[in-house]
């Protein structure tokens, strides 16, 4: 039989290639922001709901979930009061949720063997309702990027002049993270809470490295995602290795090739320079962009002072 015979893999397919567009895309924005560890952040409290909802009795899928967009604002919120130092509250909601999951792993015995699943990702473990749960996700998460992705550019590389050109900087920011929660805890039962992080972070790595402007580097990071989730899937049915660990792989041997080509046409163009390459332009532009946010917060302050 094929490998789509299989309703379990259909489902699988559905699933894996919704969360493999939402969240590359979302993961651009994160490592522009550099907030990339808060996909990590997230999984690690999303693991704790999925331990609260198997105790209570609930479905431990929207445990996690419900936890995760918890997480999400309670991050957010500390990320407002620890201005200058934002890796402060990823730390913070890091240890508390995996603590918390360690101490209720520990009062079950029998969680830590259903547990495998959601830390390292399973292609049966998609059911309908939970395909549903990521399509509601999806579309809401698209929905949201197509409406607000001129605002998001803006906070993206300076929030203080946003604020200042009239964009609700805090409630968007809130609703960002939100959906980021979201999209985590939808991406547990393929990837895994464990490599649900290399998802966001690798393809949005490599499409910055080699894009020329902003709007290409998200639909190189997509188009990465999408081939990285299904060759991952299909090559976990037929090797019967882990899916998330084998998509994370699989990510990671895109990144390290990228990087290796662009080395060797590095030196072929520029001999031993190897500052500038074949992304010169894409370098040019995110420069740029970094230029244009430190003098937008130069004039920030002059405007604070006045």
């Amino acid at each position: 039989m094929g490998m789509f015979d299989y309703e379990f893999m259909q489902r699988a397919f559905w699933a894996g290639g919704m969360i493999a567009i939402i969240a590359p895309l979302l993961g651009v924005y994160l490592v522009l922001r550099r907030q990339v560890l808060m996909a990590d952040t997230l999984s690690h409290v999303s693991l704790a709901g999925v331990a609260i909802g198997a105790i209570a009795g609930i479905n431990p899928s929207v445990g996690g979930f419900l936890v995760a967009v918890l997480g999400a604002l309670v991050i957010e919120r500390l990320r407002q009061n620890f201005r200058g130092y934002g890796e402060v509250s990823i730390a913070v909601i890091m240890t508390g949720g995996l603590a918390l999951a360690l101490v209720l792993m520990s009062m079950d015995s029998g969680l830590n063997r259903s547990f495998s699943s959601y830390l390292f990702g399973s292609i049966v473990a998609v059911s309908t309702e939970q395909l549903w749960i990521i399509g509601a996700v999806f579309v809401i998460v698209l929905a949201f990027w197509v409406t607000m992705r001129r605002p998001l550019y803006n906070i993206t590389f300076d929030e203080e002049t946003a604020q200042i050109g009239g964009t609700h900087v805090r409630w968007l920011s809130q609703t960002f993270s939100v959906l980021t929660g979201m999209t985590v805890a939808a991406a547990m039962p393929i990837v895994g809470v464990l490599l649900v992080s290399a998802l966001m972070a690798l393809p949005a790595a490599l499409s910055l490295r080699f894009a020329r402007g902003f709007a290409s580097a998200l639909i190189m990071a997509v188009l990465i995602g999408l081939t990285g989730m299904f060759g991952g899937l299909t090559t976990s049915y037929y090797v019967n290795t882990p899916p998330g660990a084998t998509v994370a792989l699989l990510l990671l041997a895109f990144l390290l090739i990228g990087l290796g080509i662009q080395r060797i046409l590095n030196r072929m163009r520029r001999g031993n320079d190897m500052l500038e390459g074949p992304d010169l332009d894409s370098r040019r532009f995110w420069q740029r962009q970094s230029g244009n946010a430190q003098k937008s917060k130069v004039q920030t302050e002059v405007l604070h002072k006045n």
